[in-house]
């Protein structure tokens, strides 16, 4: 997430990053305050940002790295007629408040002028102190420590802000809003940008990407979704209610004006005309279980088909096998986003078998990231960034996916069987559950 908003914004990371890589402080490179500040007005991954003044592997190091830093930049946020406090942190550690006053007043060569102001500071600086990842390995002395003036802090608050649990509609499968922001953030959502998602279902992951200023669209076979009719996924609610739309969703959130309208489509059968419209293409395709994967039937499989779905009264449907929803996705992505547009999308794993190989490639597309989401022992998924790099021709129409990536996807009923393995009791109990 903070690679896809420096790219964004501009700065990169600090080639000492490269020796401190599982560092949880991270040392950035950014042109100025004011980019840093737009910054943590994206990320809900990081915490805070701090204008680094010295740092070290000791304490001795941290002084000395403090001293050769330039007066004439901490002079601003000195001066006697203002007003500061001191914070300690300490990752994977706990100091008694002892400790913290003696770490503070070891700082005393620092020429602060103003006023202790515990309460409504002015300036807040912070020492923060790395004691590793292993709580079963904490050494005495820290590995790193940092000063710096704190500059401000991300926006982790929209967890909770934007919980599915406070949504006015929700579906079976409606997007964590932690990871929405998340896949928001890798498809570098701007102001004004056009983004869509083709498997939208109830619009979890419209509404982040609304949140930071898009305009936002979506489709989905399923009638009933999109018109917000049928059975309820909420908990003691039995049938939707007249107001349960993605509409209403963003509405609540004060962004129906960047809602443009969410269309009955099949993923597989584009119904836009040709052409780069979309800025981003955000999105969680189907896996089979609580969602259906279906796409509308050919005619030859609606000659042979007696049955309509029940639960929509448009389309004649049949099976969607993953392989199929990757390979459309993909070549849709290649043909629609503009130049250096994104693509982000969910790639359900079976951990065991699981090689670099079997990740959906387009010539017209390049990887940016590959991130995994443990869900048990023997599954995960994998959140794919991918930007477009090449303009869209004819004969990439048929070349979406070589064969070594195809073919792990054409075993669609053993690839779900291992998948799932254990996770169709558990939605059994899960809904059991609800019942009672």
């Amino acid at each position: 997430e903070i690679t896809a908003l420096l790219s964004l914004y501009g700065g990169q990371f600090s080639s000492e990053q490269e020796i401190h890589g599982n560092s949880p402080f991270w040392i950035l490179g950014l042109p100025s305050e004011e980019m840093a500040r737009g910054l943590m007005r994206r990320t809900v991954c990081a915490k805070s940002v701090f204008e680094l003044w010295g740092h070290g592997r000791s304490a001795g190091e941290l002084y000395t790295s403090l001293k050769s830093y330039p007066v004439d930049k901490m002079l601003p946020y000195l001066q006697s007629d203002s007003s500061y406090k001191i914070h300690i942190h300490t990752f994977n550690k706990t100091l008694t408040q002892a400790q913290k006053i003696q770490k503070i007043d070891a700082l005393e060569f620092l020429p602060f002028k103003g006023k202790v102001n515990l309460k409504n500071p002015e300036h807040i600086f912070w020492i923060l102190e790395d004691y590793g990842m292993d709580p079963n390995k904490v050494p005495e002395e820290p590995f790193h420590l940092y000063f710096g003036r704190w500059i401000a802090d991300g926006q982790r608050e929209l967890i909770e802000s934007y919980s599915v649990k406070k949504r006015h509609f929700i579906g079976n499968t409606s997007m964590d809003a932690c990871l929405s922001f998340i896949m928001a953030n890798h498809g570098r959502v701007k102001p004004n940008d056009l983004v869509y998602d083709p498997f939208v279902g109830t619009g979890g992951l419209l509404i982040s990407s609304a949140h930071f200023g898009a305009y936002v669209c979506g489709s989905d076979i399923d009638y009933n979704t999109i018109h917000g009719l049928g059975k309820a996924s909420r908990k003691n609610q039995k049938w939707r209610g007249p107001d349960e739309n993605i509409r209403a969703n963003l509405r609540q959130y004060g962004l129906e004006q960047h809602y443009l309208d969410a269309l009955v489509s099949d993923s597989s059968r584009p119904v836009w005309r040709k052409g780069t419209l979309f800025d981003a293409i955000i999105t969680d395709p189907p896996y089979g279980i609580r969602e259906a994967t279906r796409r509308t039937a050919s005619q030859k499989e609606t000659v042979k088909s007696a049955d309509r779905s029940t639960e929509n009264p448009i389309f004649v449907s049949s099976n969607y096998h993953l392989s199929d929803i990757f390979f459309d996705l993909l070549k849709f992505a290649a043909e629609y986003l503009v130049m250096g547009g994104r693509l982000v999308y969910w790639l359900p794993v079976y951990r065991p078998e699981y090689t670099e190989e079997i990740i959906p490639q387009h010539p017209c597309l390049k990887l940016i990231s590959n991130c995994e989401q443990m869900l048990s022992s023997h599954t995960s998924r994998r959140l794919l960034t991918m930007e477009k790099v090449k303009e869209f021709k004819d004969e990439d129409q048929d070349s979406s996916l070589s064969a070594g990536q195809y073919l792990p996807y054409r075993g669609h009923n053993s690839f779900r069987e291992k998948y799932f393995s254990g996770v169709k009791k558990r939605i059994a109990k899960e809904e059991k559950d609800n019942q009672k």
